[in-house]
Parts: structure tokens; C-alpha cells; sequence
């Protein structure tokens, strides 16, 4: 049930549209008049969400692993 909420394809999209909605946050909140200090934080939110979607989109993926039960031991 959870397989594809959990999936690489939803990682992928959930870390894009985390970079949309920050990056289109930012660019209002920074239009209507932020301080420095805020604009620095909303952009290290948006380098935060880069940063997590470069992190999905590299990530090695998992080698699979075969189970092993006691029949198959070799001593």
C-alpha cells in the first residue's frame, strides 16, 4: 500500500515541487518587502530544497538482498 507513496518517482516530484513552492514563496514574500535577514533564510530554504532534490536524484539506489534461511548455510 505504502510501496508507492515511498517510491523513487514520488521522492523525485515531492523534492520538485518542495523547490517550486519555496523558490515561488520566496519570490512574493521578497516582492511585498522582506528584511535582509529574512531574504538570507528564504534562500537558504531554497538551497536546503536543492540540496534534498540533488540528494534524490544521485542517491545510489539499493542493491538487492537475497534472504537466507538456515537450510541454505553451508558449513
Amino acid at each position: 500500500m505504502l510501496k508507492g507513496l515511498f517510491s523513487q518517482g514520488m521522492a523525485e516530484w515531492g523534492t520538485a515541487s518542495l523547490v517550486f513552492v519555496s523558490g515561488a514563496m520566496t519570490g512574493r514574500l521578497l516582492a511585498t518587502g522582506m528584511n535582509e535577514s529574512q531574504a538570507l533564510g528564504a534562500l537558504v530554504a531554497i538551497l536546503g530544497s536543492l540540496t534534498a532534490a540533488i540528494a534524490v536524484r544521485i542517491w545510489p539506489a539499493a542493491d538487492p538482498v537475497e534472504a537466507r534461511s538456515s537450510r541454505d548455510r553451508q558449513d
